[in-house]
């Protein structure tokens, strides 16, 4: 019999509403000692099933649910969701000319607290909470058993996320690297050494928009960890492109993902701060795309933030030619689209210039939006035509 986490009268109008998170002021009590990660019933105050799933002793968030109202979670929980994610992926892409993906995107996918990455039969897992480390088995099990022709490596990468998981480790198969494709262009991933997954997947689509703004111009890619925008600018015919990181070890990357698509490219790759390169750089580009980590990672970081990408787009309008394209974005969750905007136009006020927005952007299909939890949208761009 599990344990059940008992809501207050009234707090059950979001998960009636299929909000999948449960907040520890909602709760009014609970049935038994509940350990971090354990599988729990969630219901009202008059004891009717709201759902259930994960409970966490860290946070805010007590319950991330996985089912709800009357559906049962059964063993064969895992071998289902996979196998819809799988089969929605494969209606957004051809999977011949791209074989990097993003699986299961946590809520967006039905399952709060779990990441999966595909590199050309290659799965890279990542937990964010205990509940789904937990089943980490389970996962790579079902992984296993539903998609074998499919399956060569099963790696769990939670370290960054649950720091007290212990080290990375391979739950089948041993490849800690492979090339990849993205709409037939060639990029080196390492799920090992490479942040988050080895790879920023959520930018497929506004990488292939930007080649259409690229032929024949200079192009400027900063913050540009495995060079993704700058070998789509130079895939379009781009005159020039500069790539810039802090890292060295991403400039590295970056140049030799260019080596591997256009061996004699006019590519420059830049280990440098982003801000002390527009500032020191005499270049005029005709094209530049900003796209930072994320500056605020909690509320409490909110306004300096904001204050950072209002610097960052100043720069960046700055360094762009007459008529130039900007493509600017921001990946943080506590930025939302109206303050990212204003953020941008407050930029754009202090240049003087004539700007035109041509498109907003957001991340890919493959990381979706479940429509109950729109916390689960998080990148946000524009491009932009600067006079």
């Amino acid at each position: 019999m599990r344990a059940k986490v008992i809501l207050k009268s009234g707090k059950e109008k979001s998960i009636q509403r299929r909000h999948p998170w449960v907040f520890s002021g909602a709760v009014y009590g609970v049935t038994q000692e509940l350990n971090d990660g354990d599988l729990v019933d969630v219901v009202d105050a008059q004891n009717h099933h709201l759902g259930t799933g994960y409970f966490s002793d860290k946070g805010s968030i007590v319950v991330r649910l996985l089912t709800f109202g009357d559906e049962i979670f059964s063993e064969n929980f895992w071998d289902e969701k996979l196998q819809s994610a799988w089969n929605l992926r494969l209606k957004l892409l051809n999977i011949e000319e791209t074989n990097a993906f993003r699986v299961i995107h946590g809520e967006g996918d039905g399952i709060p607290g779990l990441i999966i990455d595909y590199y050309n039969k290659n799965w890279v897992i990542q937990a964010h909470s205990t509940g789904i480390f937990l089943q980490m088995e389970k996962i790579a099990k079902a992984i296993q058993a539903n998609f074998s022709e499919y399956c060569e490596t099963i790696y769990c990468k939670s370290s960054g996320t649950l720091p007290n998981t212990g080290t990375d480790y391979f739950l089948f198969g041993n490849q800690s690297e492979t090339i990849a494709k993205e709409n037939n262009i060639l990029f080196s991933v390492n799920w090992v050494e490479g942040q988050k997954t080895g790879f920023f997947l959520d930018q497929r689509d506004n990488r292939k928009l930007l080649g259409e703004f690229s032929k024949s111009k200079k192009v400027l890619n900063t913050f540009c960890y495995t060079g993704g925008f700058s070998i789509y600018a130079m895939s379009a015919g781009a005159e020039l492109v500069t790539s810039v990181d802090i890292s060295q070890k991403a400039v590295d990357l970056a140049a030799s993902n260019m080596e591997l698509n256009f061996p004699n490219a006019n590519h420059k790759a830049v280990a440098d701060d982003v801000f002390n390169f527009m500032k020191e750089n005499h270049q005029i580009y005709d094209v530049i795309i900003l796209d930072p980590p994320a500056f605020a990672k909690s509320i409490k970081s909110k306004h300096t933030a904001t204050q950072a990408y209002k610097r960052l787009n100043i720069a960046g309008l700055k360094a762009l030619a007459p008529n130039g394209i900007l493509f600017t974005f921001s990946c943080s969750q506590v930025i939302d689209d109206v303050l990212f905007y204003n953020t941008v136009a407050a930029a754009a006020i202090e240049t003087g210039r004539n700007i035109r927005v041509l498109h907003k952007l957001e991340q890919g299909p493959d990381h979706p939006t479940n429509i109950y939890h729109p916390e689960g949208h998080y990148l946000k761009g524009l491009v932009l035509y600067v006079e």
